[in-house]
């Protein structure tokens, strides 16, 4: 698996499809990245299992 890949998920606000850049190095990740089509900050959860399974919420910003 690279270190780095990309997914596509739905943007919680305004429902586009927007690409997010995950860290497979990482376990777990958790930060606020501005949608590219509607500039809401959404909270992006990532989880990263040993398998290398990859698990991603997304949150509007008030409800995490």
């Amino acid at each position: 698996m690279n270190e780095l890949e990309e997914r596509k998920k739905q943007c919680p606000y305004c429902g586009e499809s927007i690409d997010i850049l995950i860290d497979c190095s990482e376990t777990h990740q958790n930060y606020i990245e501005d949608c590219p089509v509607c500039c809401q900050p959404i909270t992006v959860d990532v989880t990263v299992s040993h398998e290398g399974e990859i698990a991603i919420v997304l949150f509007q910003e008030n409800e995490s």
